[in-house]
């Protein structure tokens, strides 16, 4: 395929090399270390300043803003391959339409969960397993939470379309932005005001809103590559945006679903210290993948272009920096989770108590899955990128549910709560194979090797 006229002015044009490209990607992963940061201090003060039945309750509604947050990036990173791509082509107008309508699309969606999720909320907390200490906690927690979703949705779709713009550097600032806000209003509603866990919820709600109002306001000016226009309504547009960033949504709903297994197999096993000590490794174990989680999304605009202009030998360059870095960081970041994970639990509840010494004994274990954890993500991310929405969804539907599942459902009955702990890193590391399969399998189609 013969490559299309570059424009300059567009920052995935470039010549990408490993200090340019890191550069590049360096404010998404940043983005997405600070929203591991804020997402983890917004249960550190639920476990410190109301109690760890609290910190359960967050994970009993988990699944809901699973859901939420897969739709969105259902749409963002699924639409942004197809943005870009067109971008590449040379087609910005009809890229700008497209964007428009998935953006309209997402704020549909966030406000019929709005309305539904509230109307529901009873039957919904009896289905995700709420017990009735924990009832209404969730139910306090969840109800100022999906009143937000609209704006949960605008969030998740703007961190990923900024990049697509390209402007990373804006999405990172927007993103810290949000995430000090969301700091400053848990301390205000939960130590000053003290209303507990609504307090932490109201602050993440209007931490939503900061990127939500501020990414309307910058689409709705000429600050990037992509801009508000009269959208086309093409159902085509939603159905390739849906379906290539599919695996996502099966990644964010296969979370949800083993939640619900975590939960129910750790409040059999250990009751609700259990419960709030799987929380406790589920949120320190997304802090630890912000790397990947964020590297991967920084670049994936990169692949998307190149991919539409056909220059398969910046393809190929920018592949190999990936996979290096991918590499380099799972060893540094498995290595940080081993010698600091006495104080990352220390941090959510005292020495000495059960939930600190449940959580410590997971740490010797479940760290060895971001030996793994990391090509994982960033293969799927990559074919995301390229459109191959099925490849990418059978990686994340085999980490995140086929897997897991499996194990959930066999080891404990074998080792108790060790069983519990040993199932991701058994579940990323069979997982790697696949990944490897699909690169070997697809390298002539793409011509990234």
């Amino acid at each position: 395929m013969k490559p299309h006229a570059q424009s300059p002015e567009n920052p995935l044009a470039q010549e990408f090399n490993i200090k340019s490209l890191l550069k590049f990607a360096f404010p998404t992963v940043v983005m997405m270390i600070f929203m591991g940061l804020y997402t983890i201090v917004d249960t550190i003060f639920v476990a410190r300043f109301v109690n760890t039945d609290a910190l359960s309750a967050i994970n009993i509604v988990c699944p809901v803003i699973n859901l939420i947050v897969g739709l969105g990036t259902m749409l963002a990173t699924g639409g942004s391959a197809m943005i870009a791509r067109k971008m590449g082509a040379g087609e910005e107008k009809r890229a700008s339409q497209d964007f428009t309508f998935i953006v309209l699309t997402g704020t549909i969606i966030g406000l019929l969960i709005a309305v539904t999720g509230t109307l529901f909320i009873d039957p919904l907390l009896g289905r995700l397993g709420a017990s009735g200490l924990l009832f209404p906690y969730c139910k306090e927690y969840l109800l100022v939470v999906i009143l937000f979703t609209p704006a949960s949705m605008l969030q998740v779709l703007f961190q990923n379309l900024i990049v697509t713009a390209g402007r990373p550097g804006f999405g990172m600032v927007l993103s810290v932005s949000a995430g000090v806000a969301n700091l400053f209003l848990d301390y205000l509603f939960m130590v000053p005001l003290q209303m507990g866990i609504r307090g932490a919820a109201l602050g993440t709600g209007i931490g939503y809103l900061i990127p939500a109002l501020t990414g309307i306001y910058f689409f709705a000016g000429n600050h990037g590559s992509l801009k508000f226009r009269m959208p086309k309504i093409d159902i085509s547009v939603l159905t390739e945006s849906c379906f290539n960033g599919f695996s996502e949504m099966v990644s964010q709903m296969a979370t949800a679903v083993t939640t619900l297994f975590f939960n129910m197999i750790m409040l059999r096993l250990l009751g609700e210290s259990g419960v709030a000590a799987i929380t406790i490794m589920i949120y320190t174990g997304f802090l630890l993948s912000t790397l990947y989680i964020g590297f991967s999304m920084g670049v994936a605009p990169v692949i998307s272009y190149h991919y539409g202009l056909g220059d398969h030998q910046r393809l190929k360059k920018v592949f190999k920096i990936c996979i290096f870095f991918i590499i380099m960081v799972s060893v540094i970041v498995f290595a940080l989770s081993m010698i600091f994970g006495s104080a990352l639990v220390g941090i959510f509840s005292k020495k000495g108590t059960s939930v600190y010494d449940i959580a410590r004994d997971g740490f010797w274990i479940f760290p060895f899955s971001f030996l793994f954890s990391g090509i994982n993500i960033f293969v799927s991310a990559f074919f995301t990128a390229l459109s191959n929405g099925k490849a990418s969804a059978l990686i994340s539907s085999l980490r995140t549910f086929v897997f897991l599942a499996c194990f959930l459902l066999t080891l404990p009955f074998f080792f108790q709560e060790t069983g519990v702990w040993l199932a991701v890193p058994l579940s990323e590391l069979i997982t790697v194979f696949a990944s490897v399969a699909l690169l070997v399998k697809n390298r002539n189609r793409y011509q990234y090797l």
